[in-house]
Formats: C-alpha cells, structure tokens, sequence
C-alpha cells in the first residue's frame, strides 16, 4: 500500500515536523507500507477557477496524481485564523469526489490556540466524509508548545498519542486492503 503523507502547507515547519515523527511510528507497525511525503509547498499552485483540468499547470496535475494514487493518508495541516488553509482547501477542490473513498485517512493538526483543535471537527472531518475516506477516530492536535525551538516534538503526551493514531492507521489500512472502491450505488 501506497501511504502518503501530506503537508497542507506552504509555510512553517511543525506540520512537516509532525510528518517526520507519525512517520517513524507507521514504521514500528507496519515495514511494508510504502510511504511517501507529500509537501504543498513543492507546487505551484493555481486556484480552482473552473477551467478544465487539462488546462491546469503540470504541478497541479503531478499533486493530484499523486494524492489520487494512494492508499491512505496522514494529512497534517496548521490552523489559521481558526481555519485550514486555502491553499489545503483548493487542492481538495481538484480532487475527483472518489478520489479518496474507502481509503484510510487520519488528521495531525497545529494551532496557536488549544480551542482551534474544533477546526477539525468542523471542517476536515466533514470534507472527508464528503470524499467518503475511512477517517480514523483519534487524530491528534499540537500546539506550538508542545514543541521546541528546533521544531521538535517535546510533549510525551503528544507522542503517545501520535503512536497510538499511527497504530490505529495501520490497522485502518489493513482492513481497506480488501474493500472495493467502486461501489454498487452511482453515487
């Protein structure tokens, strides 16, 4: 399986520091997932205008080719000003509305505040179950201290729950191995 890891970014470093932690995690559970990290600040982006997809620049059809070829995600993203990010929202947006269903998806999430962890709740979790993803129960919110200087995870509170959403994912992906994408209903 093909996990890929998503940076919903373009600035800062504690998401992609998240990444790299959640990422040794997966390892410990499970050696065969073949994990890529995908960072929304390698792209150029271009804003979902209503062109047609053929007419959109070669990083944005590479971005969704990639996410869209996946198994399962960890998508990391901060909280701005008690939202995600537009540029997270506009790759969504390109996304084919079956491009992530039945497909395992757990949530990192940072912000200034602890009462921004709601913006997961609010908004993430419900454009997953837009696109019908298996979203895991636990994700994980951090805030910014929680880390150090450096950018590094400083809470054991924080990495235990990292470990046990990883744990969960993998089990996740376990069981959607098996599940057909296509469904019976057209919808």
């Amino acid at each position: 399986m093909k996990i890929l890891l998503l940076d919903g970014t373009i600035i800062g470093r504690k998401t992609g520091a998240i990444l790299e932690q959640v990422e040794q995690y997966i390892k410990e559970f499970d050696t065969n997932l073949e994990i890529e990290q995908l960072h929304l600040a390698d792209f150029d982006h271009q804003f979902v205008d209503g062109r047609p997809f053929d007419q959109y620049n070669d990083d944005m059809k590479k971005l969704v080719k990639t996410i869209e070829e996946a198994d399962g995600y960890i998508l990391a993203t901060p909280i701005f000003q008690g939202s995600i990010p537009g540029v997270l929202k506009n790759t969504f947006d390109f996304l084919h509305p079956k491009a992530l269903r039945y497909k395992p998806v757990s949530i990192v999430a940072n912000g200034g505040t602890y009462q921004h962890h709601l913006v997961v709740e609010n908004q993430l979790k419900p454009i997953l179950d837009y696109f019908r993803a298996l979203v895991t129960p636990n994700y994980v919110y951090t805030h910014a201290g929680h880390f150090d200087k450096e950018n590094k995870i400083i809470d054991e509170n924080v990495h235990e729950r990292l470990r046990e959403m990883a744990r969960v994912f993998v089990k996740y992906c376990e069981l959607s191995k098996n599940l057909p994408k296509e469904t019976i209903d057209q919808h």
